[in-house]
């Protein structure tokens, strides 16, 4: 049913009159006859009957006309809705995010969100590999990932855009063999329990693989998803950790040992990822053109 023969009906049915419905909508008269032939004819149905000059309506015009009048309304509050998407008046912006993109994402989610104080921001929190699960399956518009050289792939399935670049260091306790120490090289580690993060962490697999390359595979003493609980482990003995210096450096020195990793340097890199070729919502746009602003 076409909705523009559905407002012509409507109209001629308000006004009583075929030539006030023409002046009404800015339109011939037989434009507005030929649109109600149409729908008549698309219906197989007869809505008006014809007497000279006047018409009234048959049983099947009050249906049309009542369900009509309904359609025009919901046709009316979708635009409007649409509309406000547009200006970013609604809606809600769906990002997973890992643990680890806490402290760089809240000033900008801030940010977002003075702009846009009408658009709900719902945070799905969990690992790379969840988050990348979700990304593929559309649950989330947007979520944060790591880049490497063992997950070289993944990029040809998103687009991305740099979010934080920062070295990884060793997180040792204070009294550690390495006190003092600017640089550590991997393989010194090599008889060192480790600690490592959360199930599906894909920083687990940067430093397995970096492990490997240096000749040893790391022995794990225990695993958290939260930075600040392995670095109390860290603290406690419990064994050591890679940690990216951006977090290392809101720690308190003198509590740990902290040195650069060397041979091989190591840098966290932190993505913005989404579907490539995906339709984005209107939100996600104006988040991803903030966070390019900000870059």
């Amino acid at each position: 049913m076409d909705i523009r023969a559905l407002r012509y009906f409507v109209a001629v049915v308000d006004r009583q009159s075929f030539s006030r419905a023409a002046e009404a909508l800015h339109v011939t008269q037989p434009t507005v006859s030929k649109m109600i032939q149409q729908l008549e004819q698309s219906l197989d149905l007869t809505l008006l009957e014809r007497t000279g000059k006047r018409f009234t309506l048959t049983d099947a015009g009050h249906v049309v006309l009542q369900r009509g009048r309904a359609l025009l309304a919901m046709h009316e509050e979708m635009g409007v809705e649409l509309q406000d998407l547009q200006q970013l008046r609604r809606g809600d912006l769906r990002i997973g995010v890992t643990q680890q993109a806490h402290a760089p994402l809240a000033p900008l989610l801030a940010a977002y969100h003075r702009r846009h104080p009408q658009i709900e921001l719902k945070l799905f929190e969990g690992g790379s590999q969840s988050i990348e699960t979700d990304l593929r399956s559309g649950v989330l518009e947007m979520g944060t990932l790591l880049d490497h050289p063992a997950n070289q792939e993944i990029w040809q399935e998103f687009d991305s855009f740099p979010l934080v670049r920062s070295p990884m260091c060793l997180l040792a306790p204070k009294d550690s063999a390495w006190r003092g120490r600017k640089r550590v090289a991997l393989r010194e580690l090599a008889d060192s329990a480790f600690i490592f993060y959360g199930e599906g962490f894909a920083l687990n697999d940067i430093i397995a693989d970096a492990c490997q390359r240096a000749g040893f595979t790391p022995r794990i003493s225990s695993r958290s998803g939260q930075w600040d609980f392995v670095a109390s482990l860290v603290r406690l003995g419990v064994g050591v950790t890679l940690l990216p210096k951006v977090f290392c450096d809101t720690l308190e020195q003198g509590q740990f040992t902290i040195a650069k990793l060397t041979e091989p340097s190591l840098d966290w890199k932190l993505m913005l990822a989404w579907r490539r070729g995906g339709q984005l919502s209107f939100a996600a746009r104006a988040w991803l053109e903030l966070v390019r602003s900000k870059a």
